[in-house]
């Protein structure tokens, strides 16, 4: 029987000790001065799930200025039971000391109250006489960029777009600019008039007219050859394919008077292609001498034509020029699209200001 007493006052103690109502007021700073704020904060330890009730505003002395509430998160104590709390901003002009009444804080429909708390205001003593070391108000002062919202964010990204891309034209160029070029330029050769060729080519017969004078058929053809290219090009039939007799007859028609030293050349050049007839070295000279008065007697000066020869490219040269090419279009693409995006942002820039 006294266990069992023992055992309920211990637990009614219990239930009483956990079902007690705590209430407190502290304040931030027991001195301020003239125009700074400080934090008033009321808590109430109660039971979990009480209902707390924090005044609104605070009965607060003349003088003291209440600025608002501030909500404050429930926290939970060591015993189990939960910390309520409310803080209010007060400030004051007046330097003097202030006596704040208890707030009034009501739990679960019953009203409890907060203790007494002091706050004294000081002010800075001001030295009138050196007027000169105190300056007025300030101006106000804009609020610090929004990247997201500001009027100056998109020239900033514009700008970093443009140096961006002012970087990479840069790079281009120099790749553009170390690279060996590869420029199929056209090749022109001189076109030799008729005679001129005919000329270059018994040139050679006379510096290999020791050799050949050992071989007149060998002699012969080649000064009789160059005759008929000479005289194809000259009067525009095709003697390569025609006899002798054929190729007298045919500048007896155009060329009549330079005809009778050229009948016996040719004449002795089938004699000694065609009958193994023998020449003397003297007579051979005489033909060559003959040859060269019939060209110089029926040429024609005209201005020689120039022939264009286009170069071929190999594979790997077509390809670094393709690529040349492309590296010229992004330079010249990136450096327009960098000027017109320059000239915007200064556009931008004029307008906000």
């Amino acid at each position: 029987m006294m266990k069992k007493t023992i055992a309920l006052v211990l637990t009614f103690c219990a239930l009483s000790l956990s079902a007690q109502v705590k209430v407190e007021s502290t304040i931030s700073a027991m001195e301020m001065l003239v125009g700074q704020q400080v934090m008033l904060t009321v808590t109430a330890t109660a039971d979990e799930g009480a209902t707390v009730t924090f005044p609104q505003e605070a009965l607060l002395p003349a003088g003291i200025e209440f600025m608002g509430a501030v909500e404050m998160p429930e926290e939970k104590t060591a015993n189990g039971q939960v910390l309520y709390q409310r803080g209010y901003v007060l400030t004051s002009f007046e330097d003097t000391l202030y006596y704040i009444p208890p707030f009034t804080v009501t739990v679960d429909g019953k009203e409890y109250e907060t203790k007494k708390l002091a706050l004294k205001v000081l002010t800075v003593d001001v030295d009138t006489t050196d007027y000169e070391k105190y300056y007025g108000p300030k101006t106000i002062q804009d609020n610090p960029f929004n990247w997201e919202l500001d009027e100056w964010a998109v020239p900033f990204w514009l700008s970093v777009l443009m140096l961006v891309m002012l970087a990479v034209t840069y790079y281009l160029y120099l790749r553009l600019r170390d690279n060996k070029p590869v420029i199929a330029r056209p090749r022109f050769i001189k076109r030799l008039l008729p005679h001129q060729k005919a000329m270059q080519a018994i040139e050679e017969i006379k510096a290999e007219r020791m050799q050949t004078a050992e071989n007149p058929k060998e002699y012969y053809t080649r000064l009789t050859d160059t005759l008929r290219k000479y005289i194809e090009e000259r009067y525009g039939f095709y003697a390569m394919e025609m006899t002798s007799s054929e190729i007298i007859d045919r500048l007896q028609q155009a060329d009549p008077e330079s005809l009778n030293e050229l009948t016996q050349l040719f004449q002795t050049a089938d004699l000694v292609k065609f009958a193994k007839y023998s020449t003397l070295i003297n007579e051979n000279d005489a033909n060559l001498v003959s040859a060269i008065d019939f060209i110089n007697r029926t040429k024609v000066e005209v201005p020689p034509e120039q022939q264009v020869i286009k170069q071929d490219l190999t594979e790997e040269e077509k390809q670094t020029k393709k690529s040349r090419k492309t590296l010229k279009t992004s330079i010249t693409i990136l450096a327009v699209a960098s000027a017109a995006l320059f000239c915007y942002i200064i556009y931008c820039v004029i307008d906000l200001i």
